[in-house]
């Protein structure tokens, strides 16, 4: 295992029951925590990783980020964050959607990852940036920095009233939309893809999934009881390689 890996999960091949069927990540949103525990090993167990070290937040659709060197002690309070970064290579850091952009940052010469969770709230309060921040503090160069966006609702879908179209706009202009029957939108993914390139990322990369519209994902806005999916980040041992994606 070498250089910087990605992942991303989709809904099936776990044990959650109906209406988080099949592979629900998400610790918070009803379902059975054992049911829970056991999908979250599955995943791990699938991409060769411990589910013991990976490092989960409690993501509040705010900006705050943390800087992490471990997974969070048995019993110990998981922050209220919506962006973890590290310096410490083979340690996996997750986030988890269900509509939102999950954004997957790593530097492999630096040895430094990260991972934010960037909903409309998130992207207007800049989480993307505070993350790269972050990992420019640990040493992270963000012309070295590939980027990677998940599965997330689209542009075409994410309708929202005229007034926060607008006021999303105002603060990143790139995510100004429109959906496929003409009524205004956010384009979370591109508003992120616009900070991602201000900020000097020019690897960027995303996920062709429009989580409303692919029924292999969960999504919030057109289940809204549903699971969650996961984005996975962490390095191997080699500085040189750029790893693989697996979505």
């Amino acid at each position: 295992m070498g250089g910087a890996h990605f992942a991303f999960t989709d809904r099936w091949g776990g044990v959650s029951a109906v209406p988080y069927e099949e592979l629900n990540l998400g610790g918070a949103v009803g379902d059975d925590p054992a049911a829970v525990r056991a999908n979250r090993a599955a995943a791990a167990d699938s991409l060769g990783i411990d589910a013991d070290r990976v490092v989960w937040m409690n993501q509040v659709h705010g900006r705050d980020v943390a800087v992490v060197d471990g997974p969070w002690g048995p019993g110990a309070p998981v922050p209220s964050v919506d962006a973890v970064v590290t310096a410490r290579r083979g340690l996996p850091l997750a986030v988890l959607t269900a509509d939102c952009t999950p954004v997957l940052l790593a530097d492999p010469v630096a040895g430094v990852v990260g991972a934010a969770h960037a909903g409309r709230p998130g992207l207007v309060a800049g989480v993307v940036p505070a993350a790269v921040a972050a990992m420019v503090s640990l040493g992270a160069e963000p012309g070295r920095m590939t980027a990677v966006t998940g599965p997330a609702v689209c542009g075409r879908c994410y309708e929202v009233p005229a007034e926060m179209r607008e006021a999303v706009a105002a603060v990143v202009p790139r995510a100004r939309a429109a959906t496929s029957w003409g009524t205004p939108s956010v384009d979370v993914v591109a508003g992120v893809h616009a900070q991602l390139a201000a900020a000097g990322v020019t690897d960027l990369r995303r996920s062709p999934v429009c989580t409303r519209e692919s029924r292999d994902h969960f999504s919030y806005r057109r289940d809204r009881v549903t699971g969650r999916l996961a984005g996975y980040v962490w390095l191997g041992d080699d500085p040189d390689g750029r790893g693989g994606m697996t979505t």
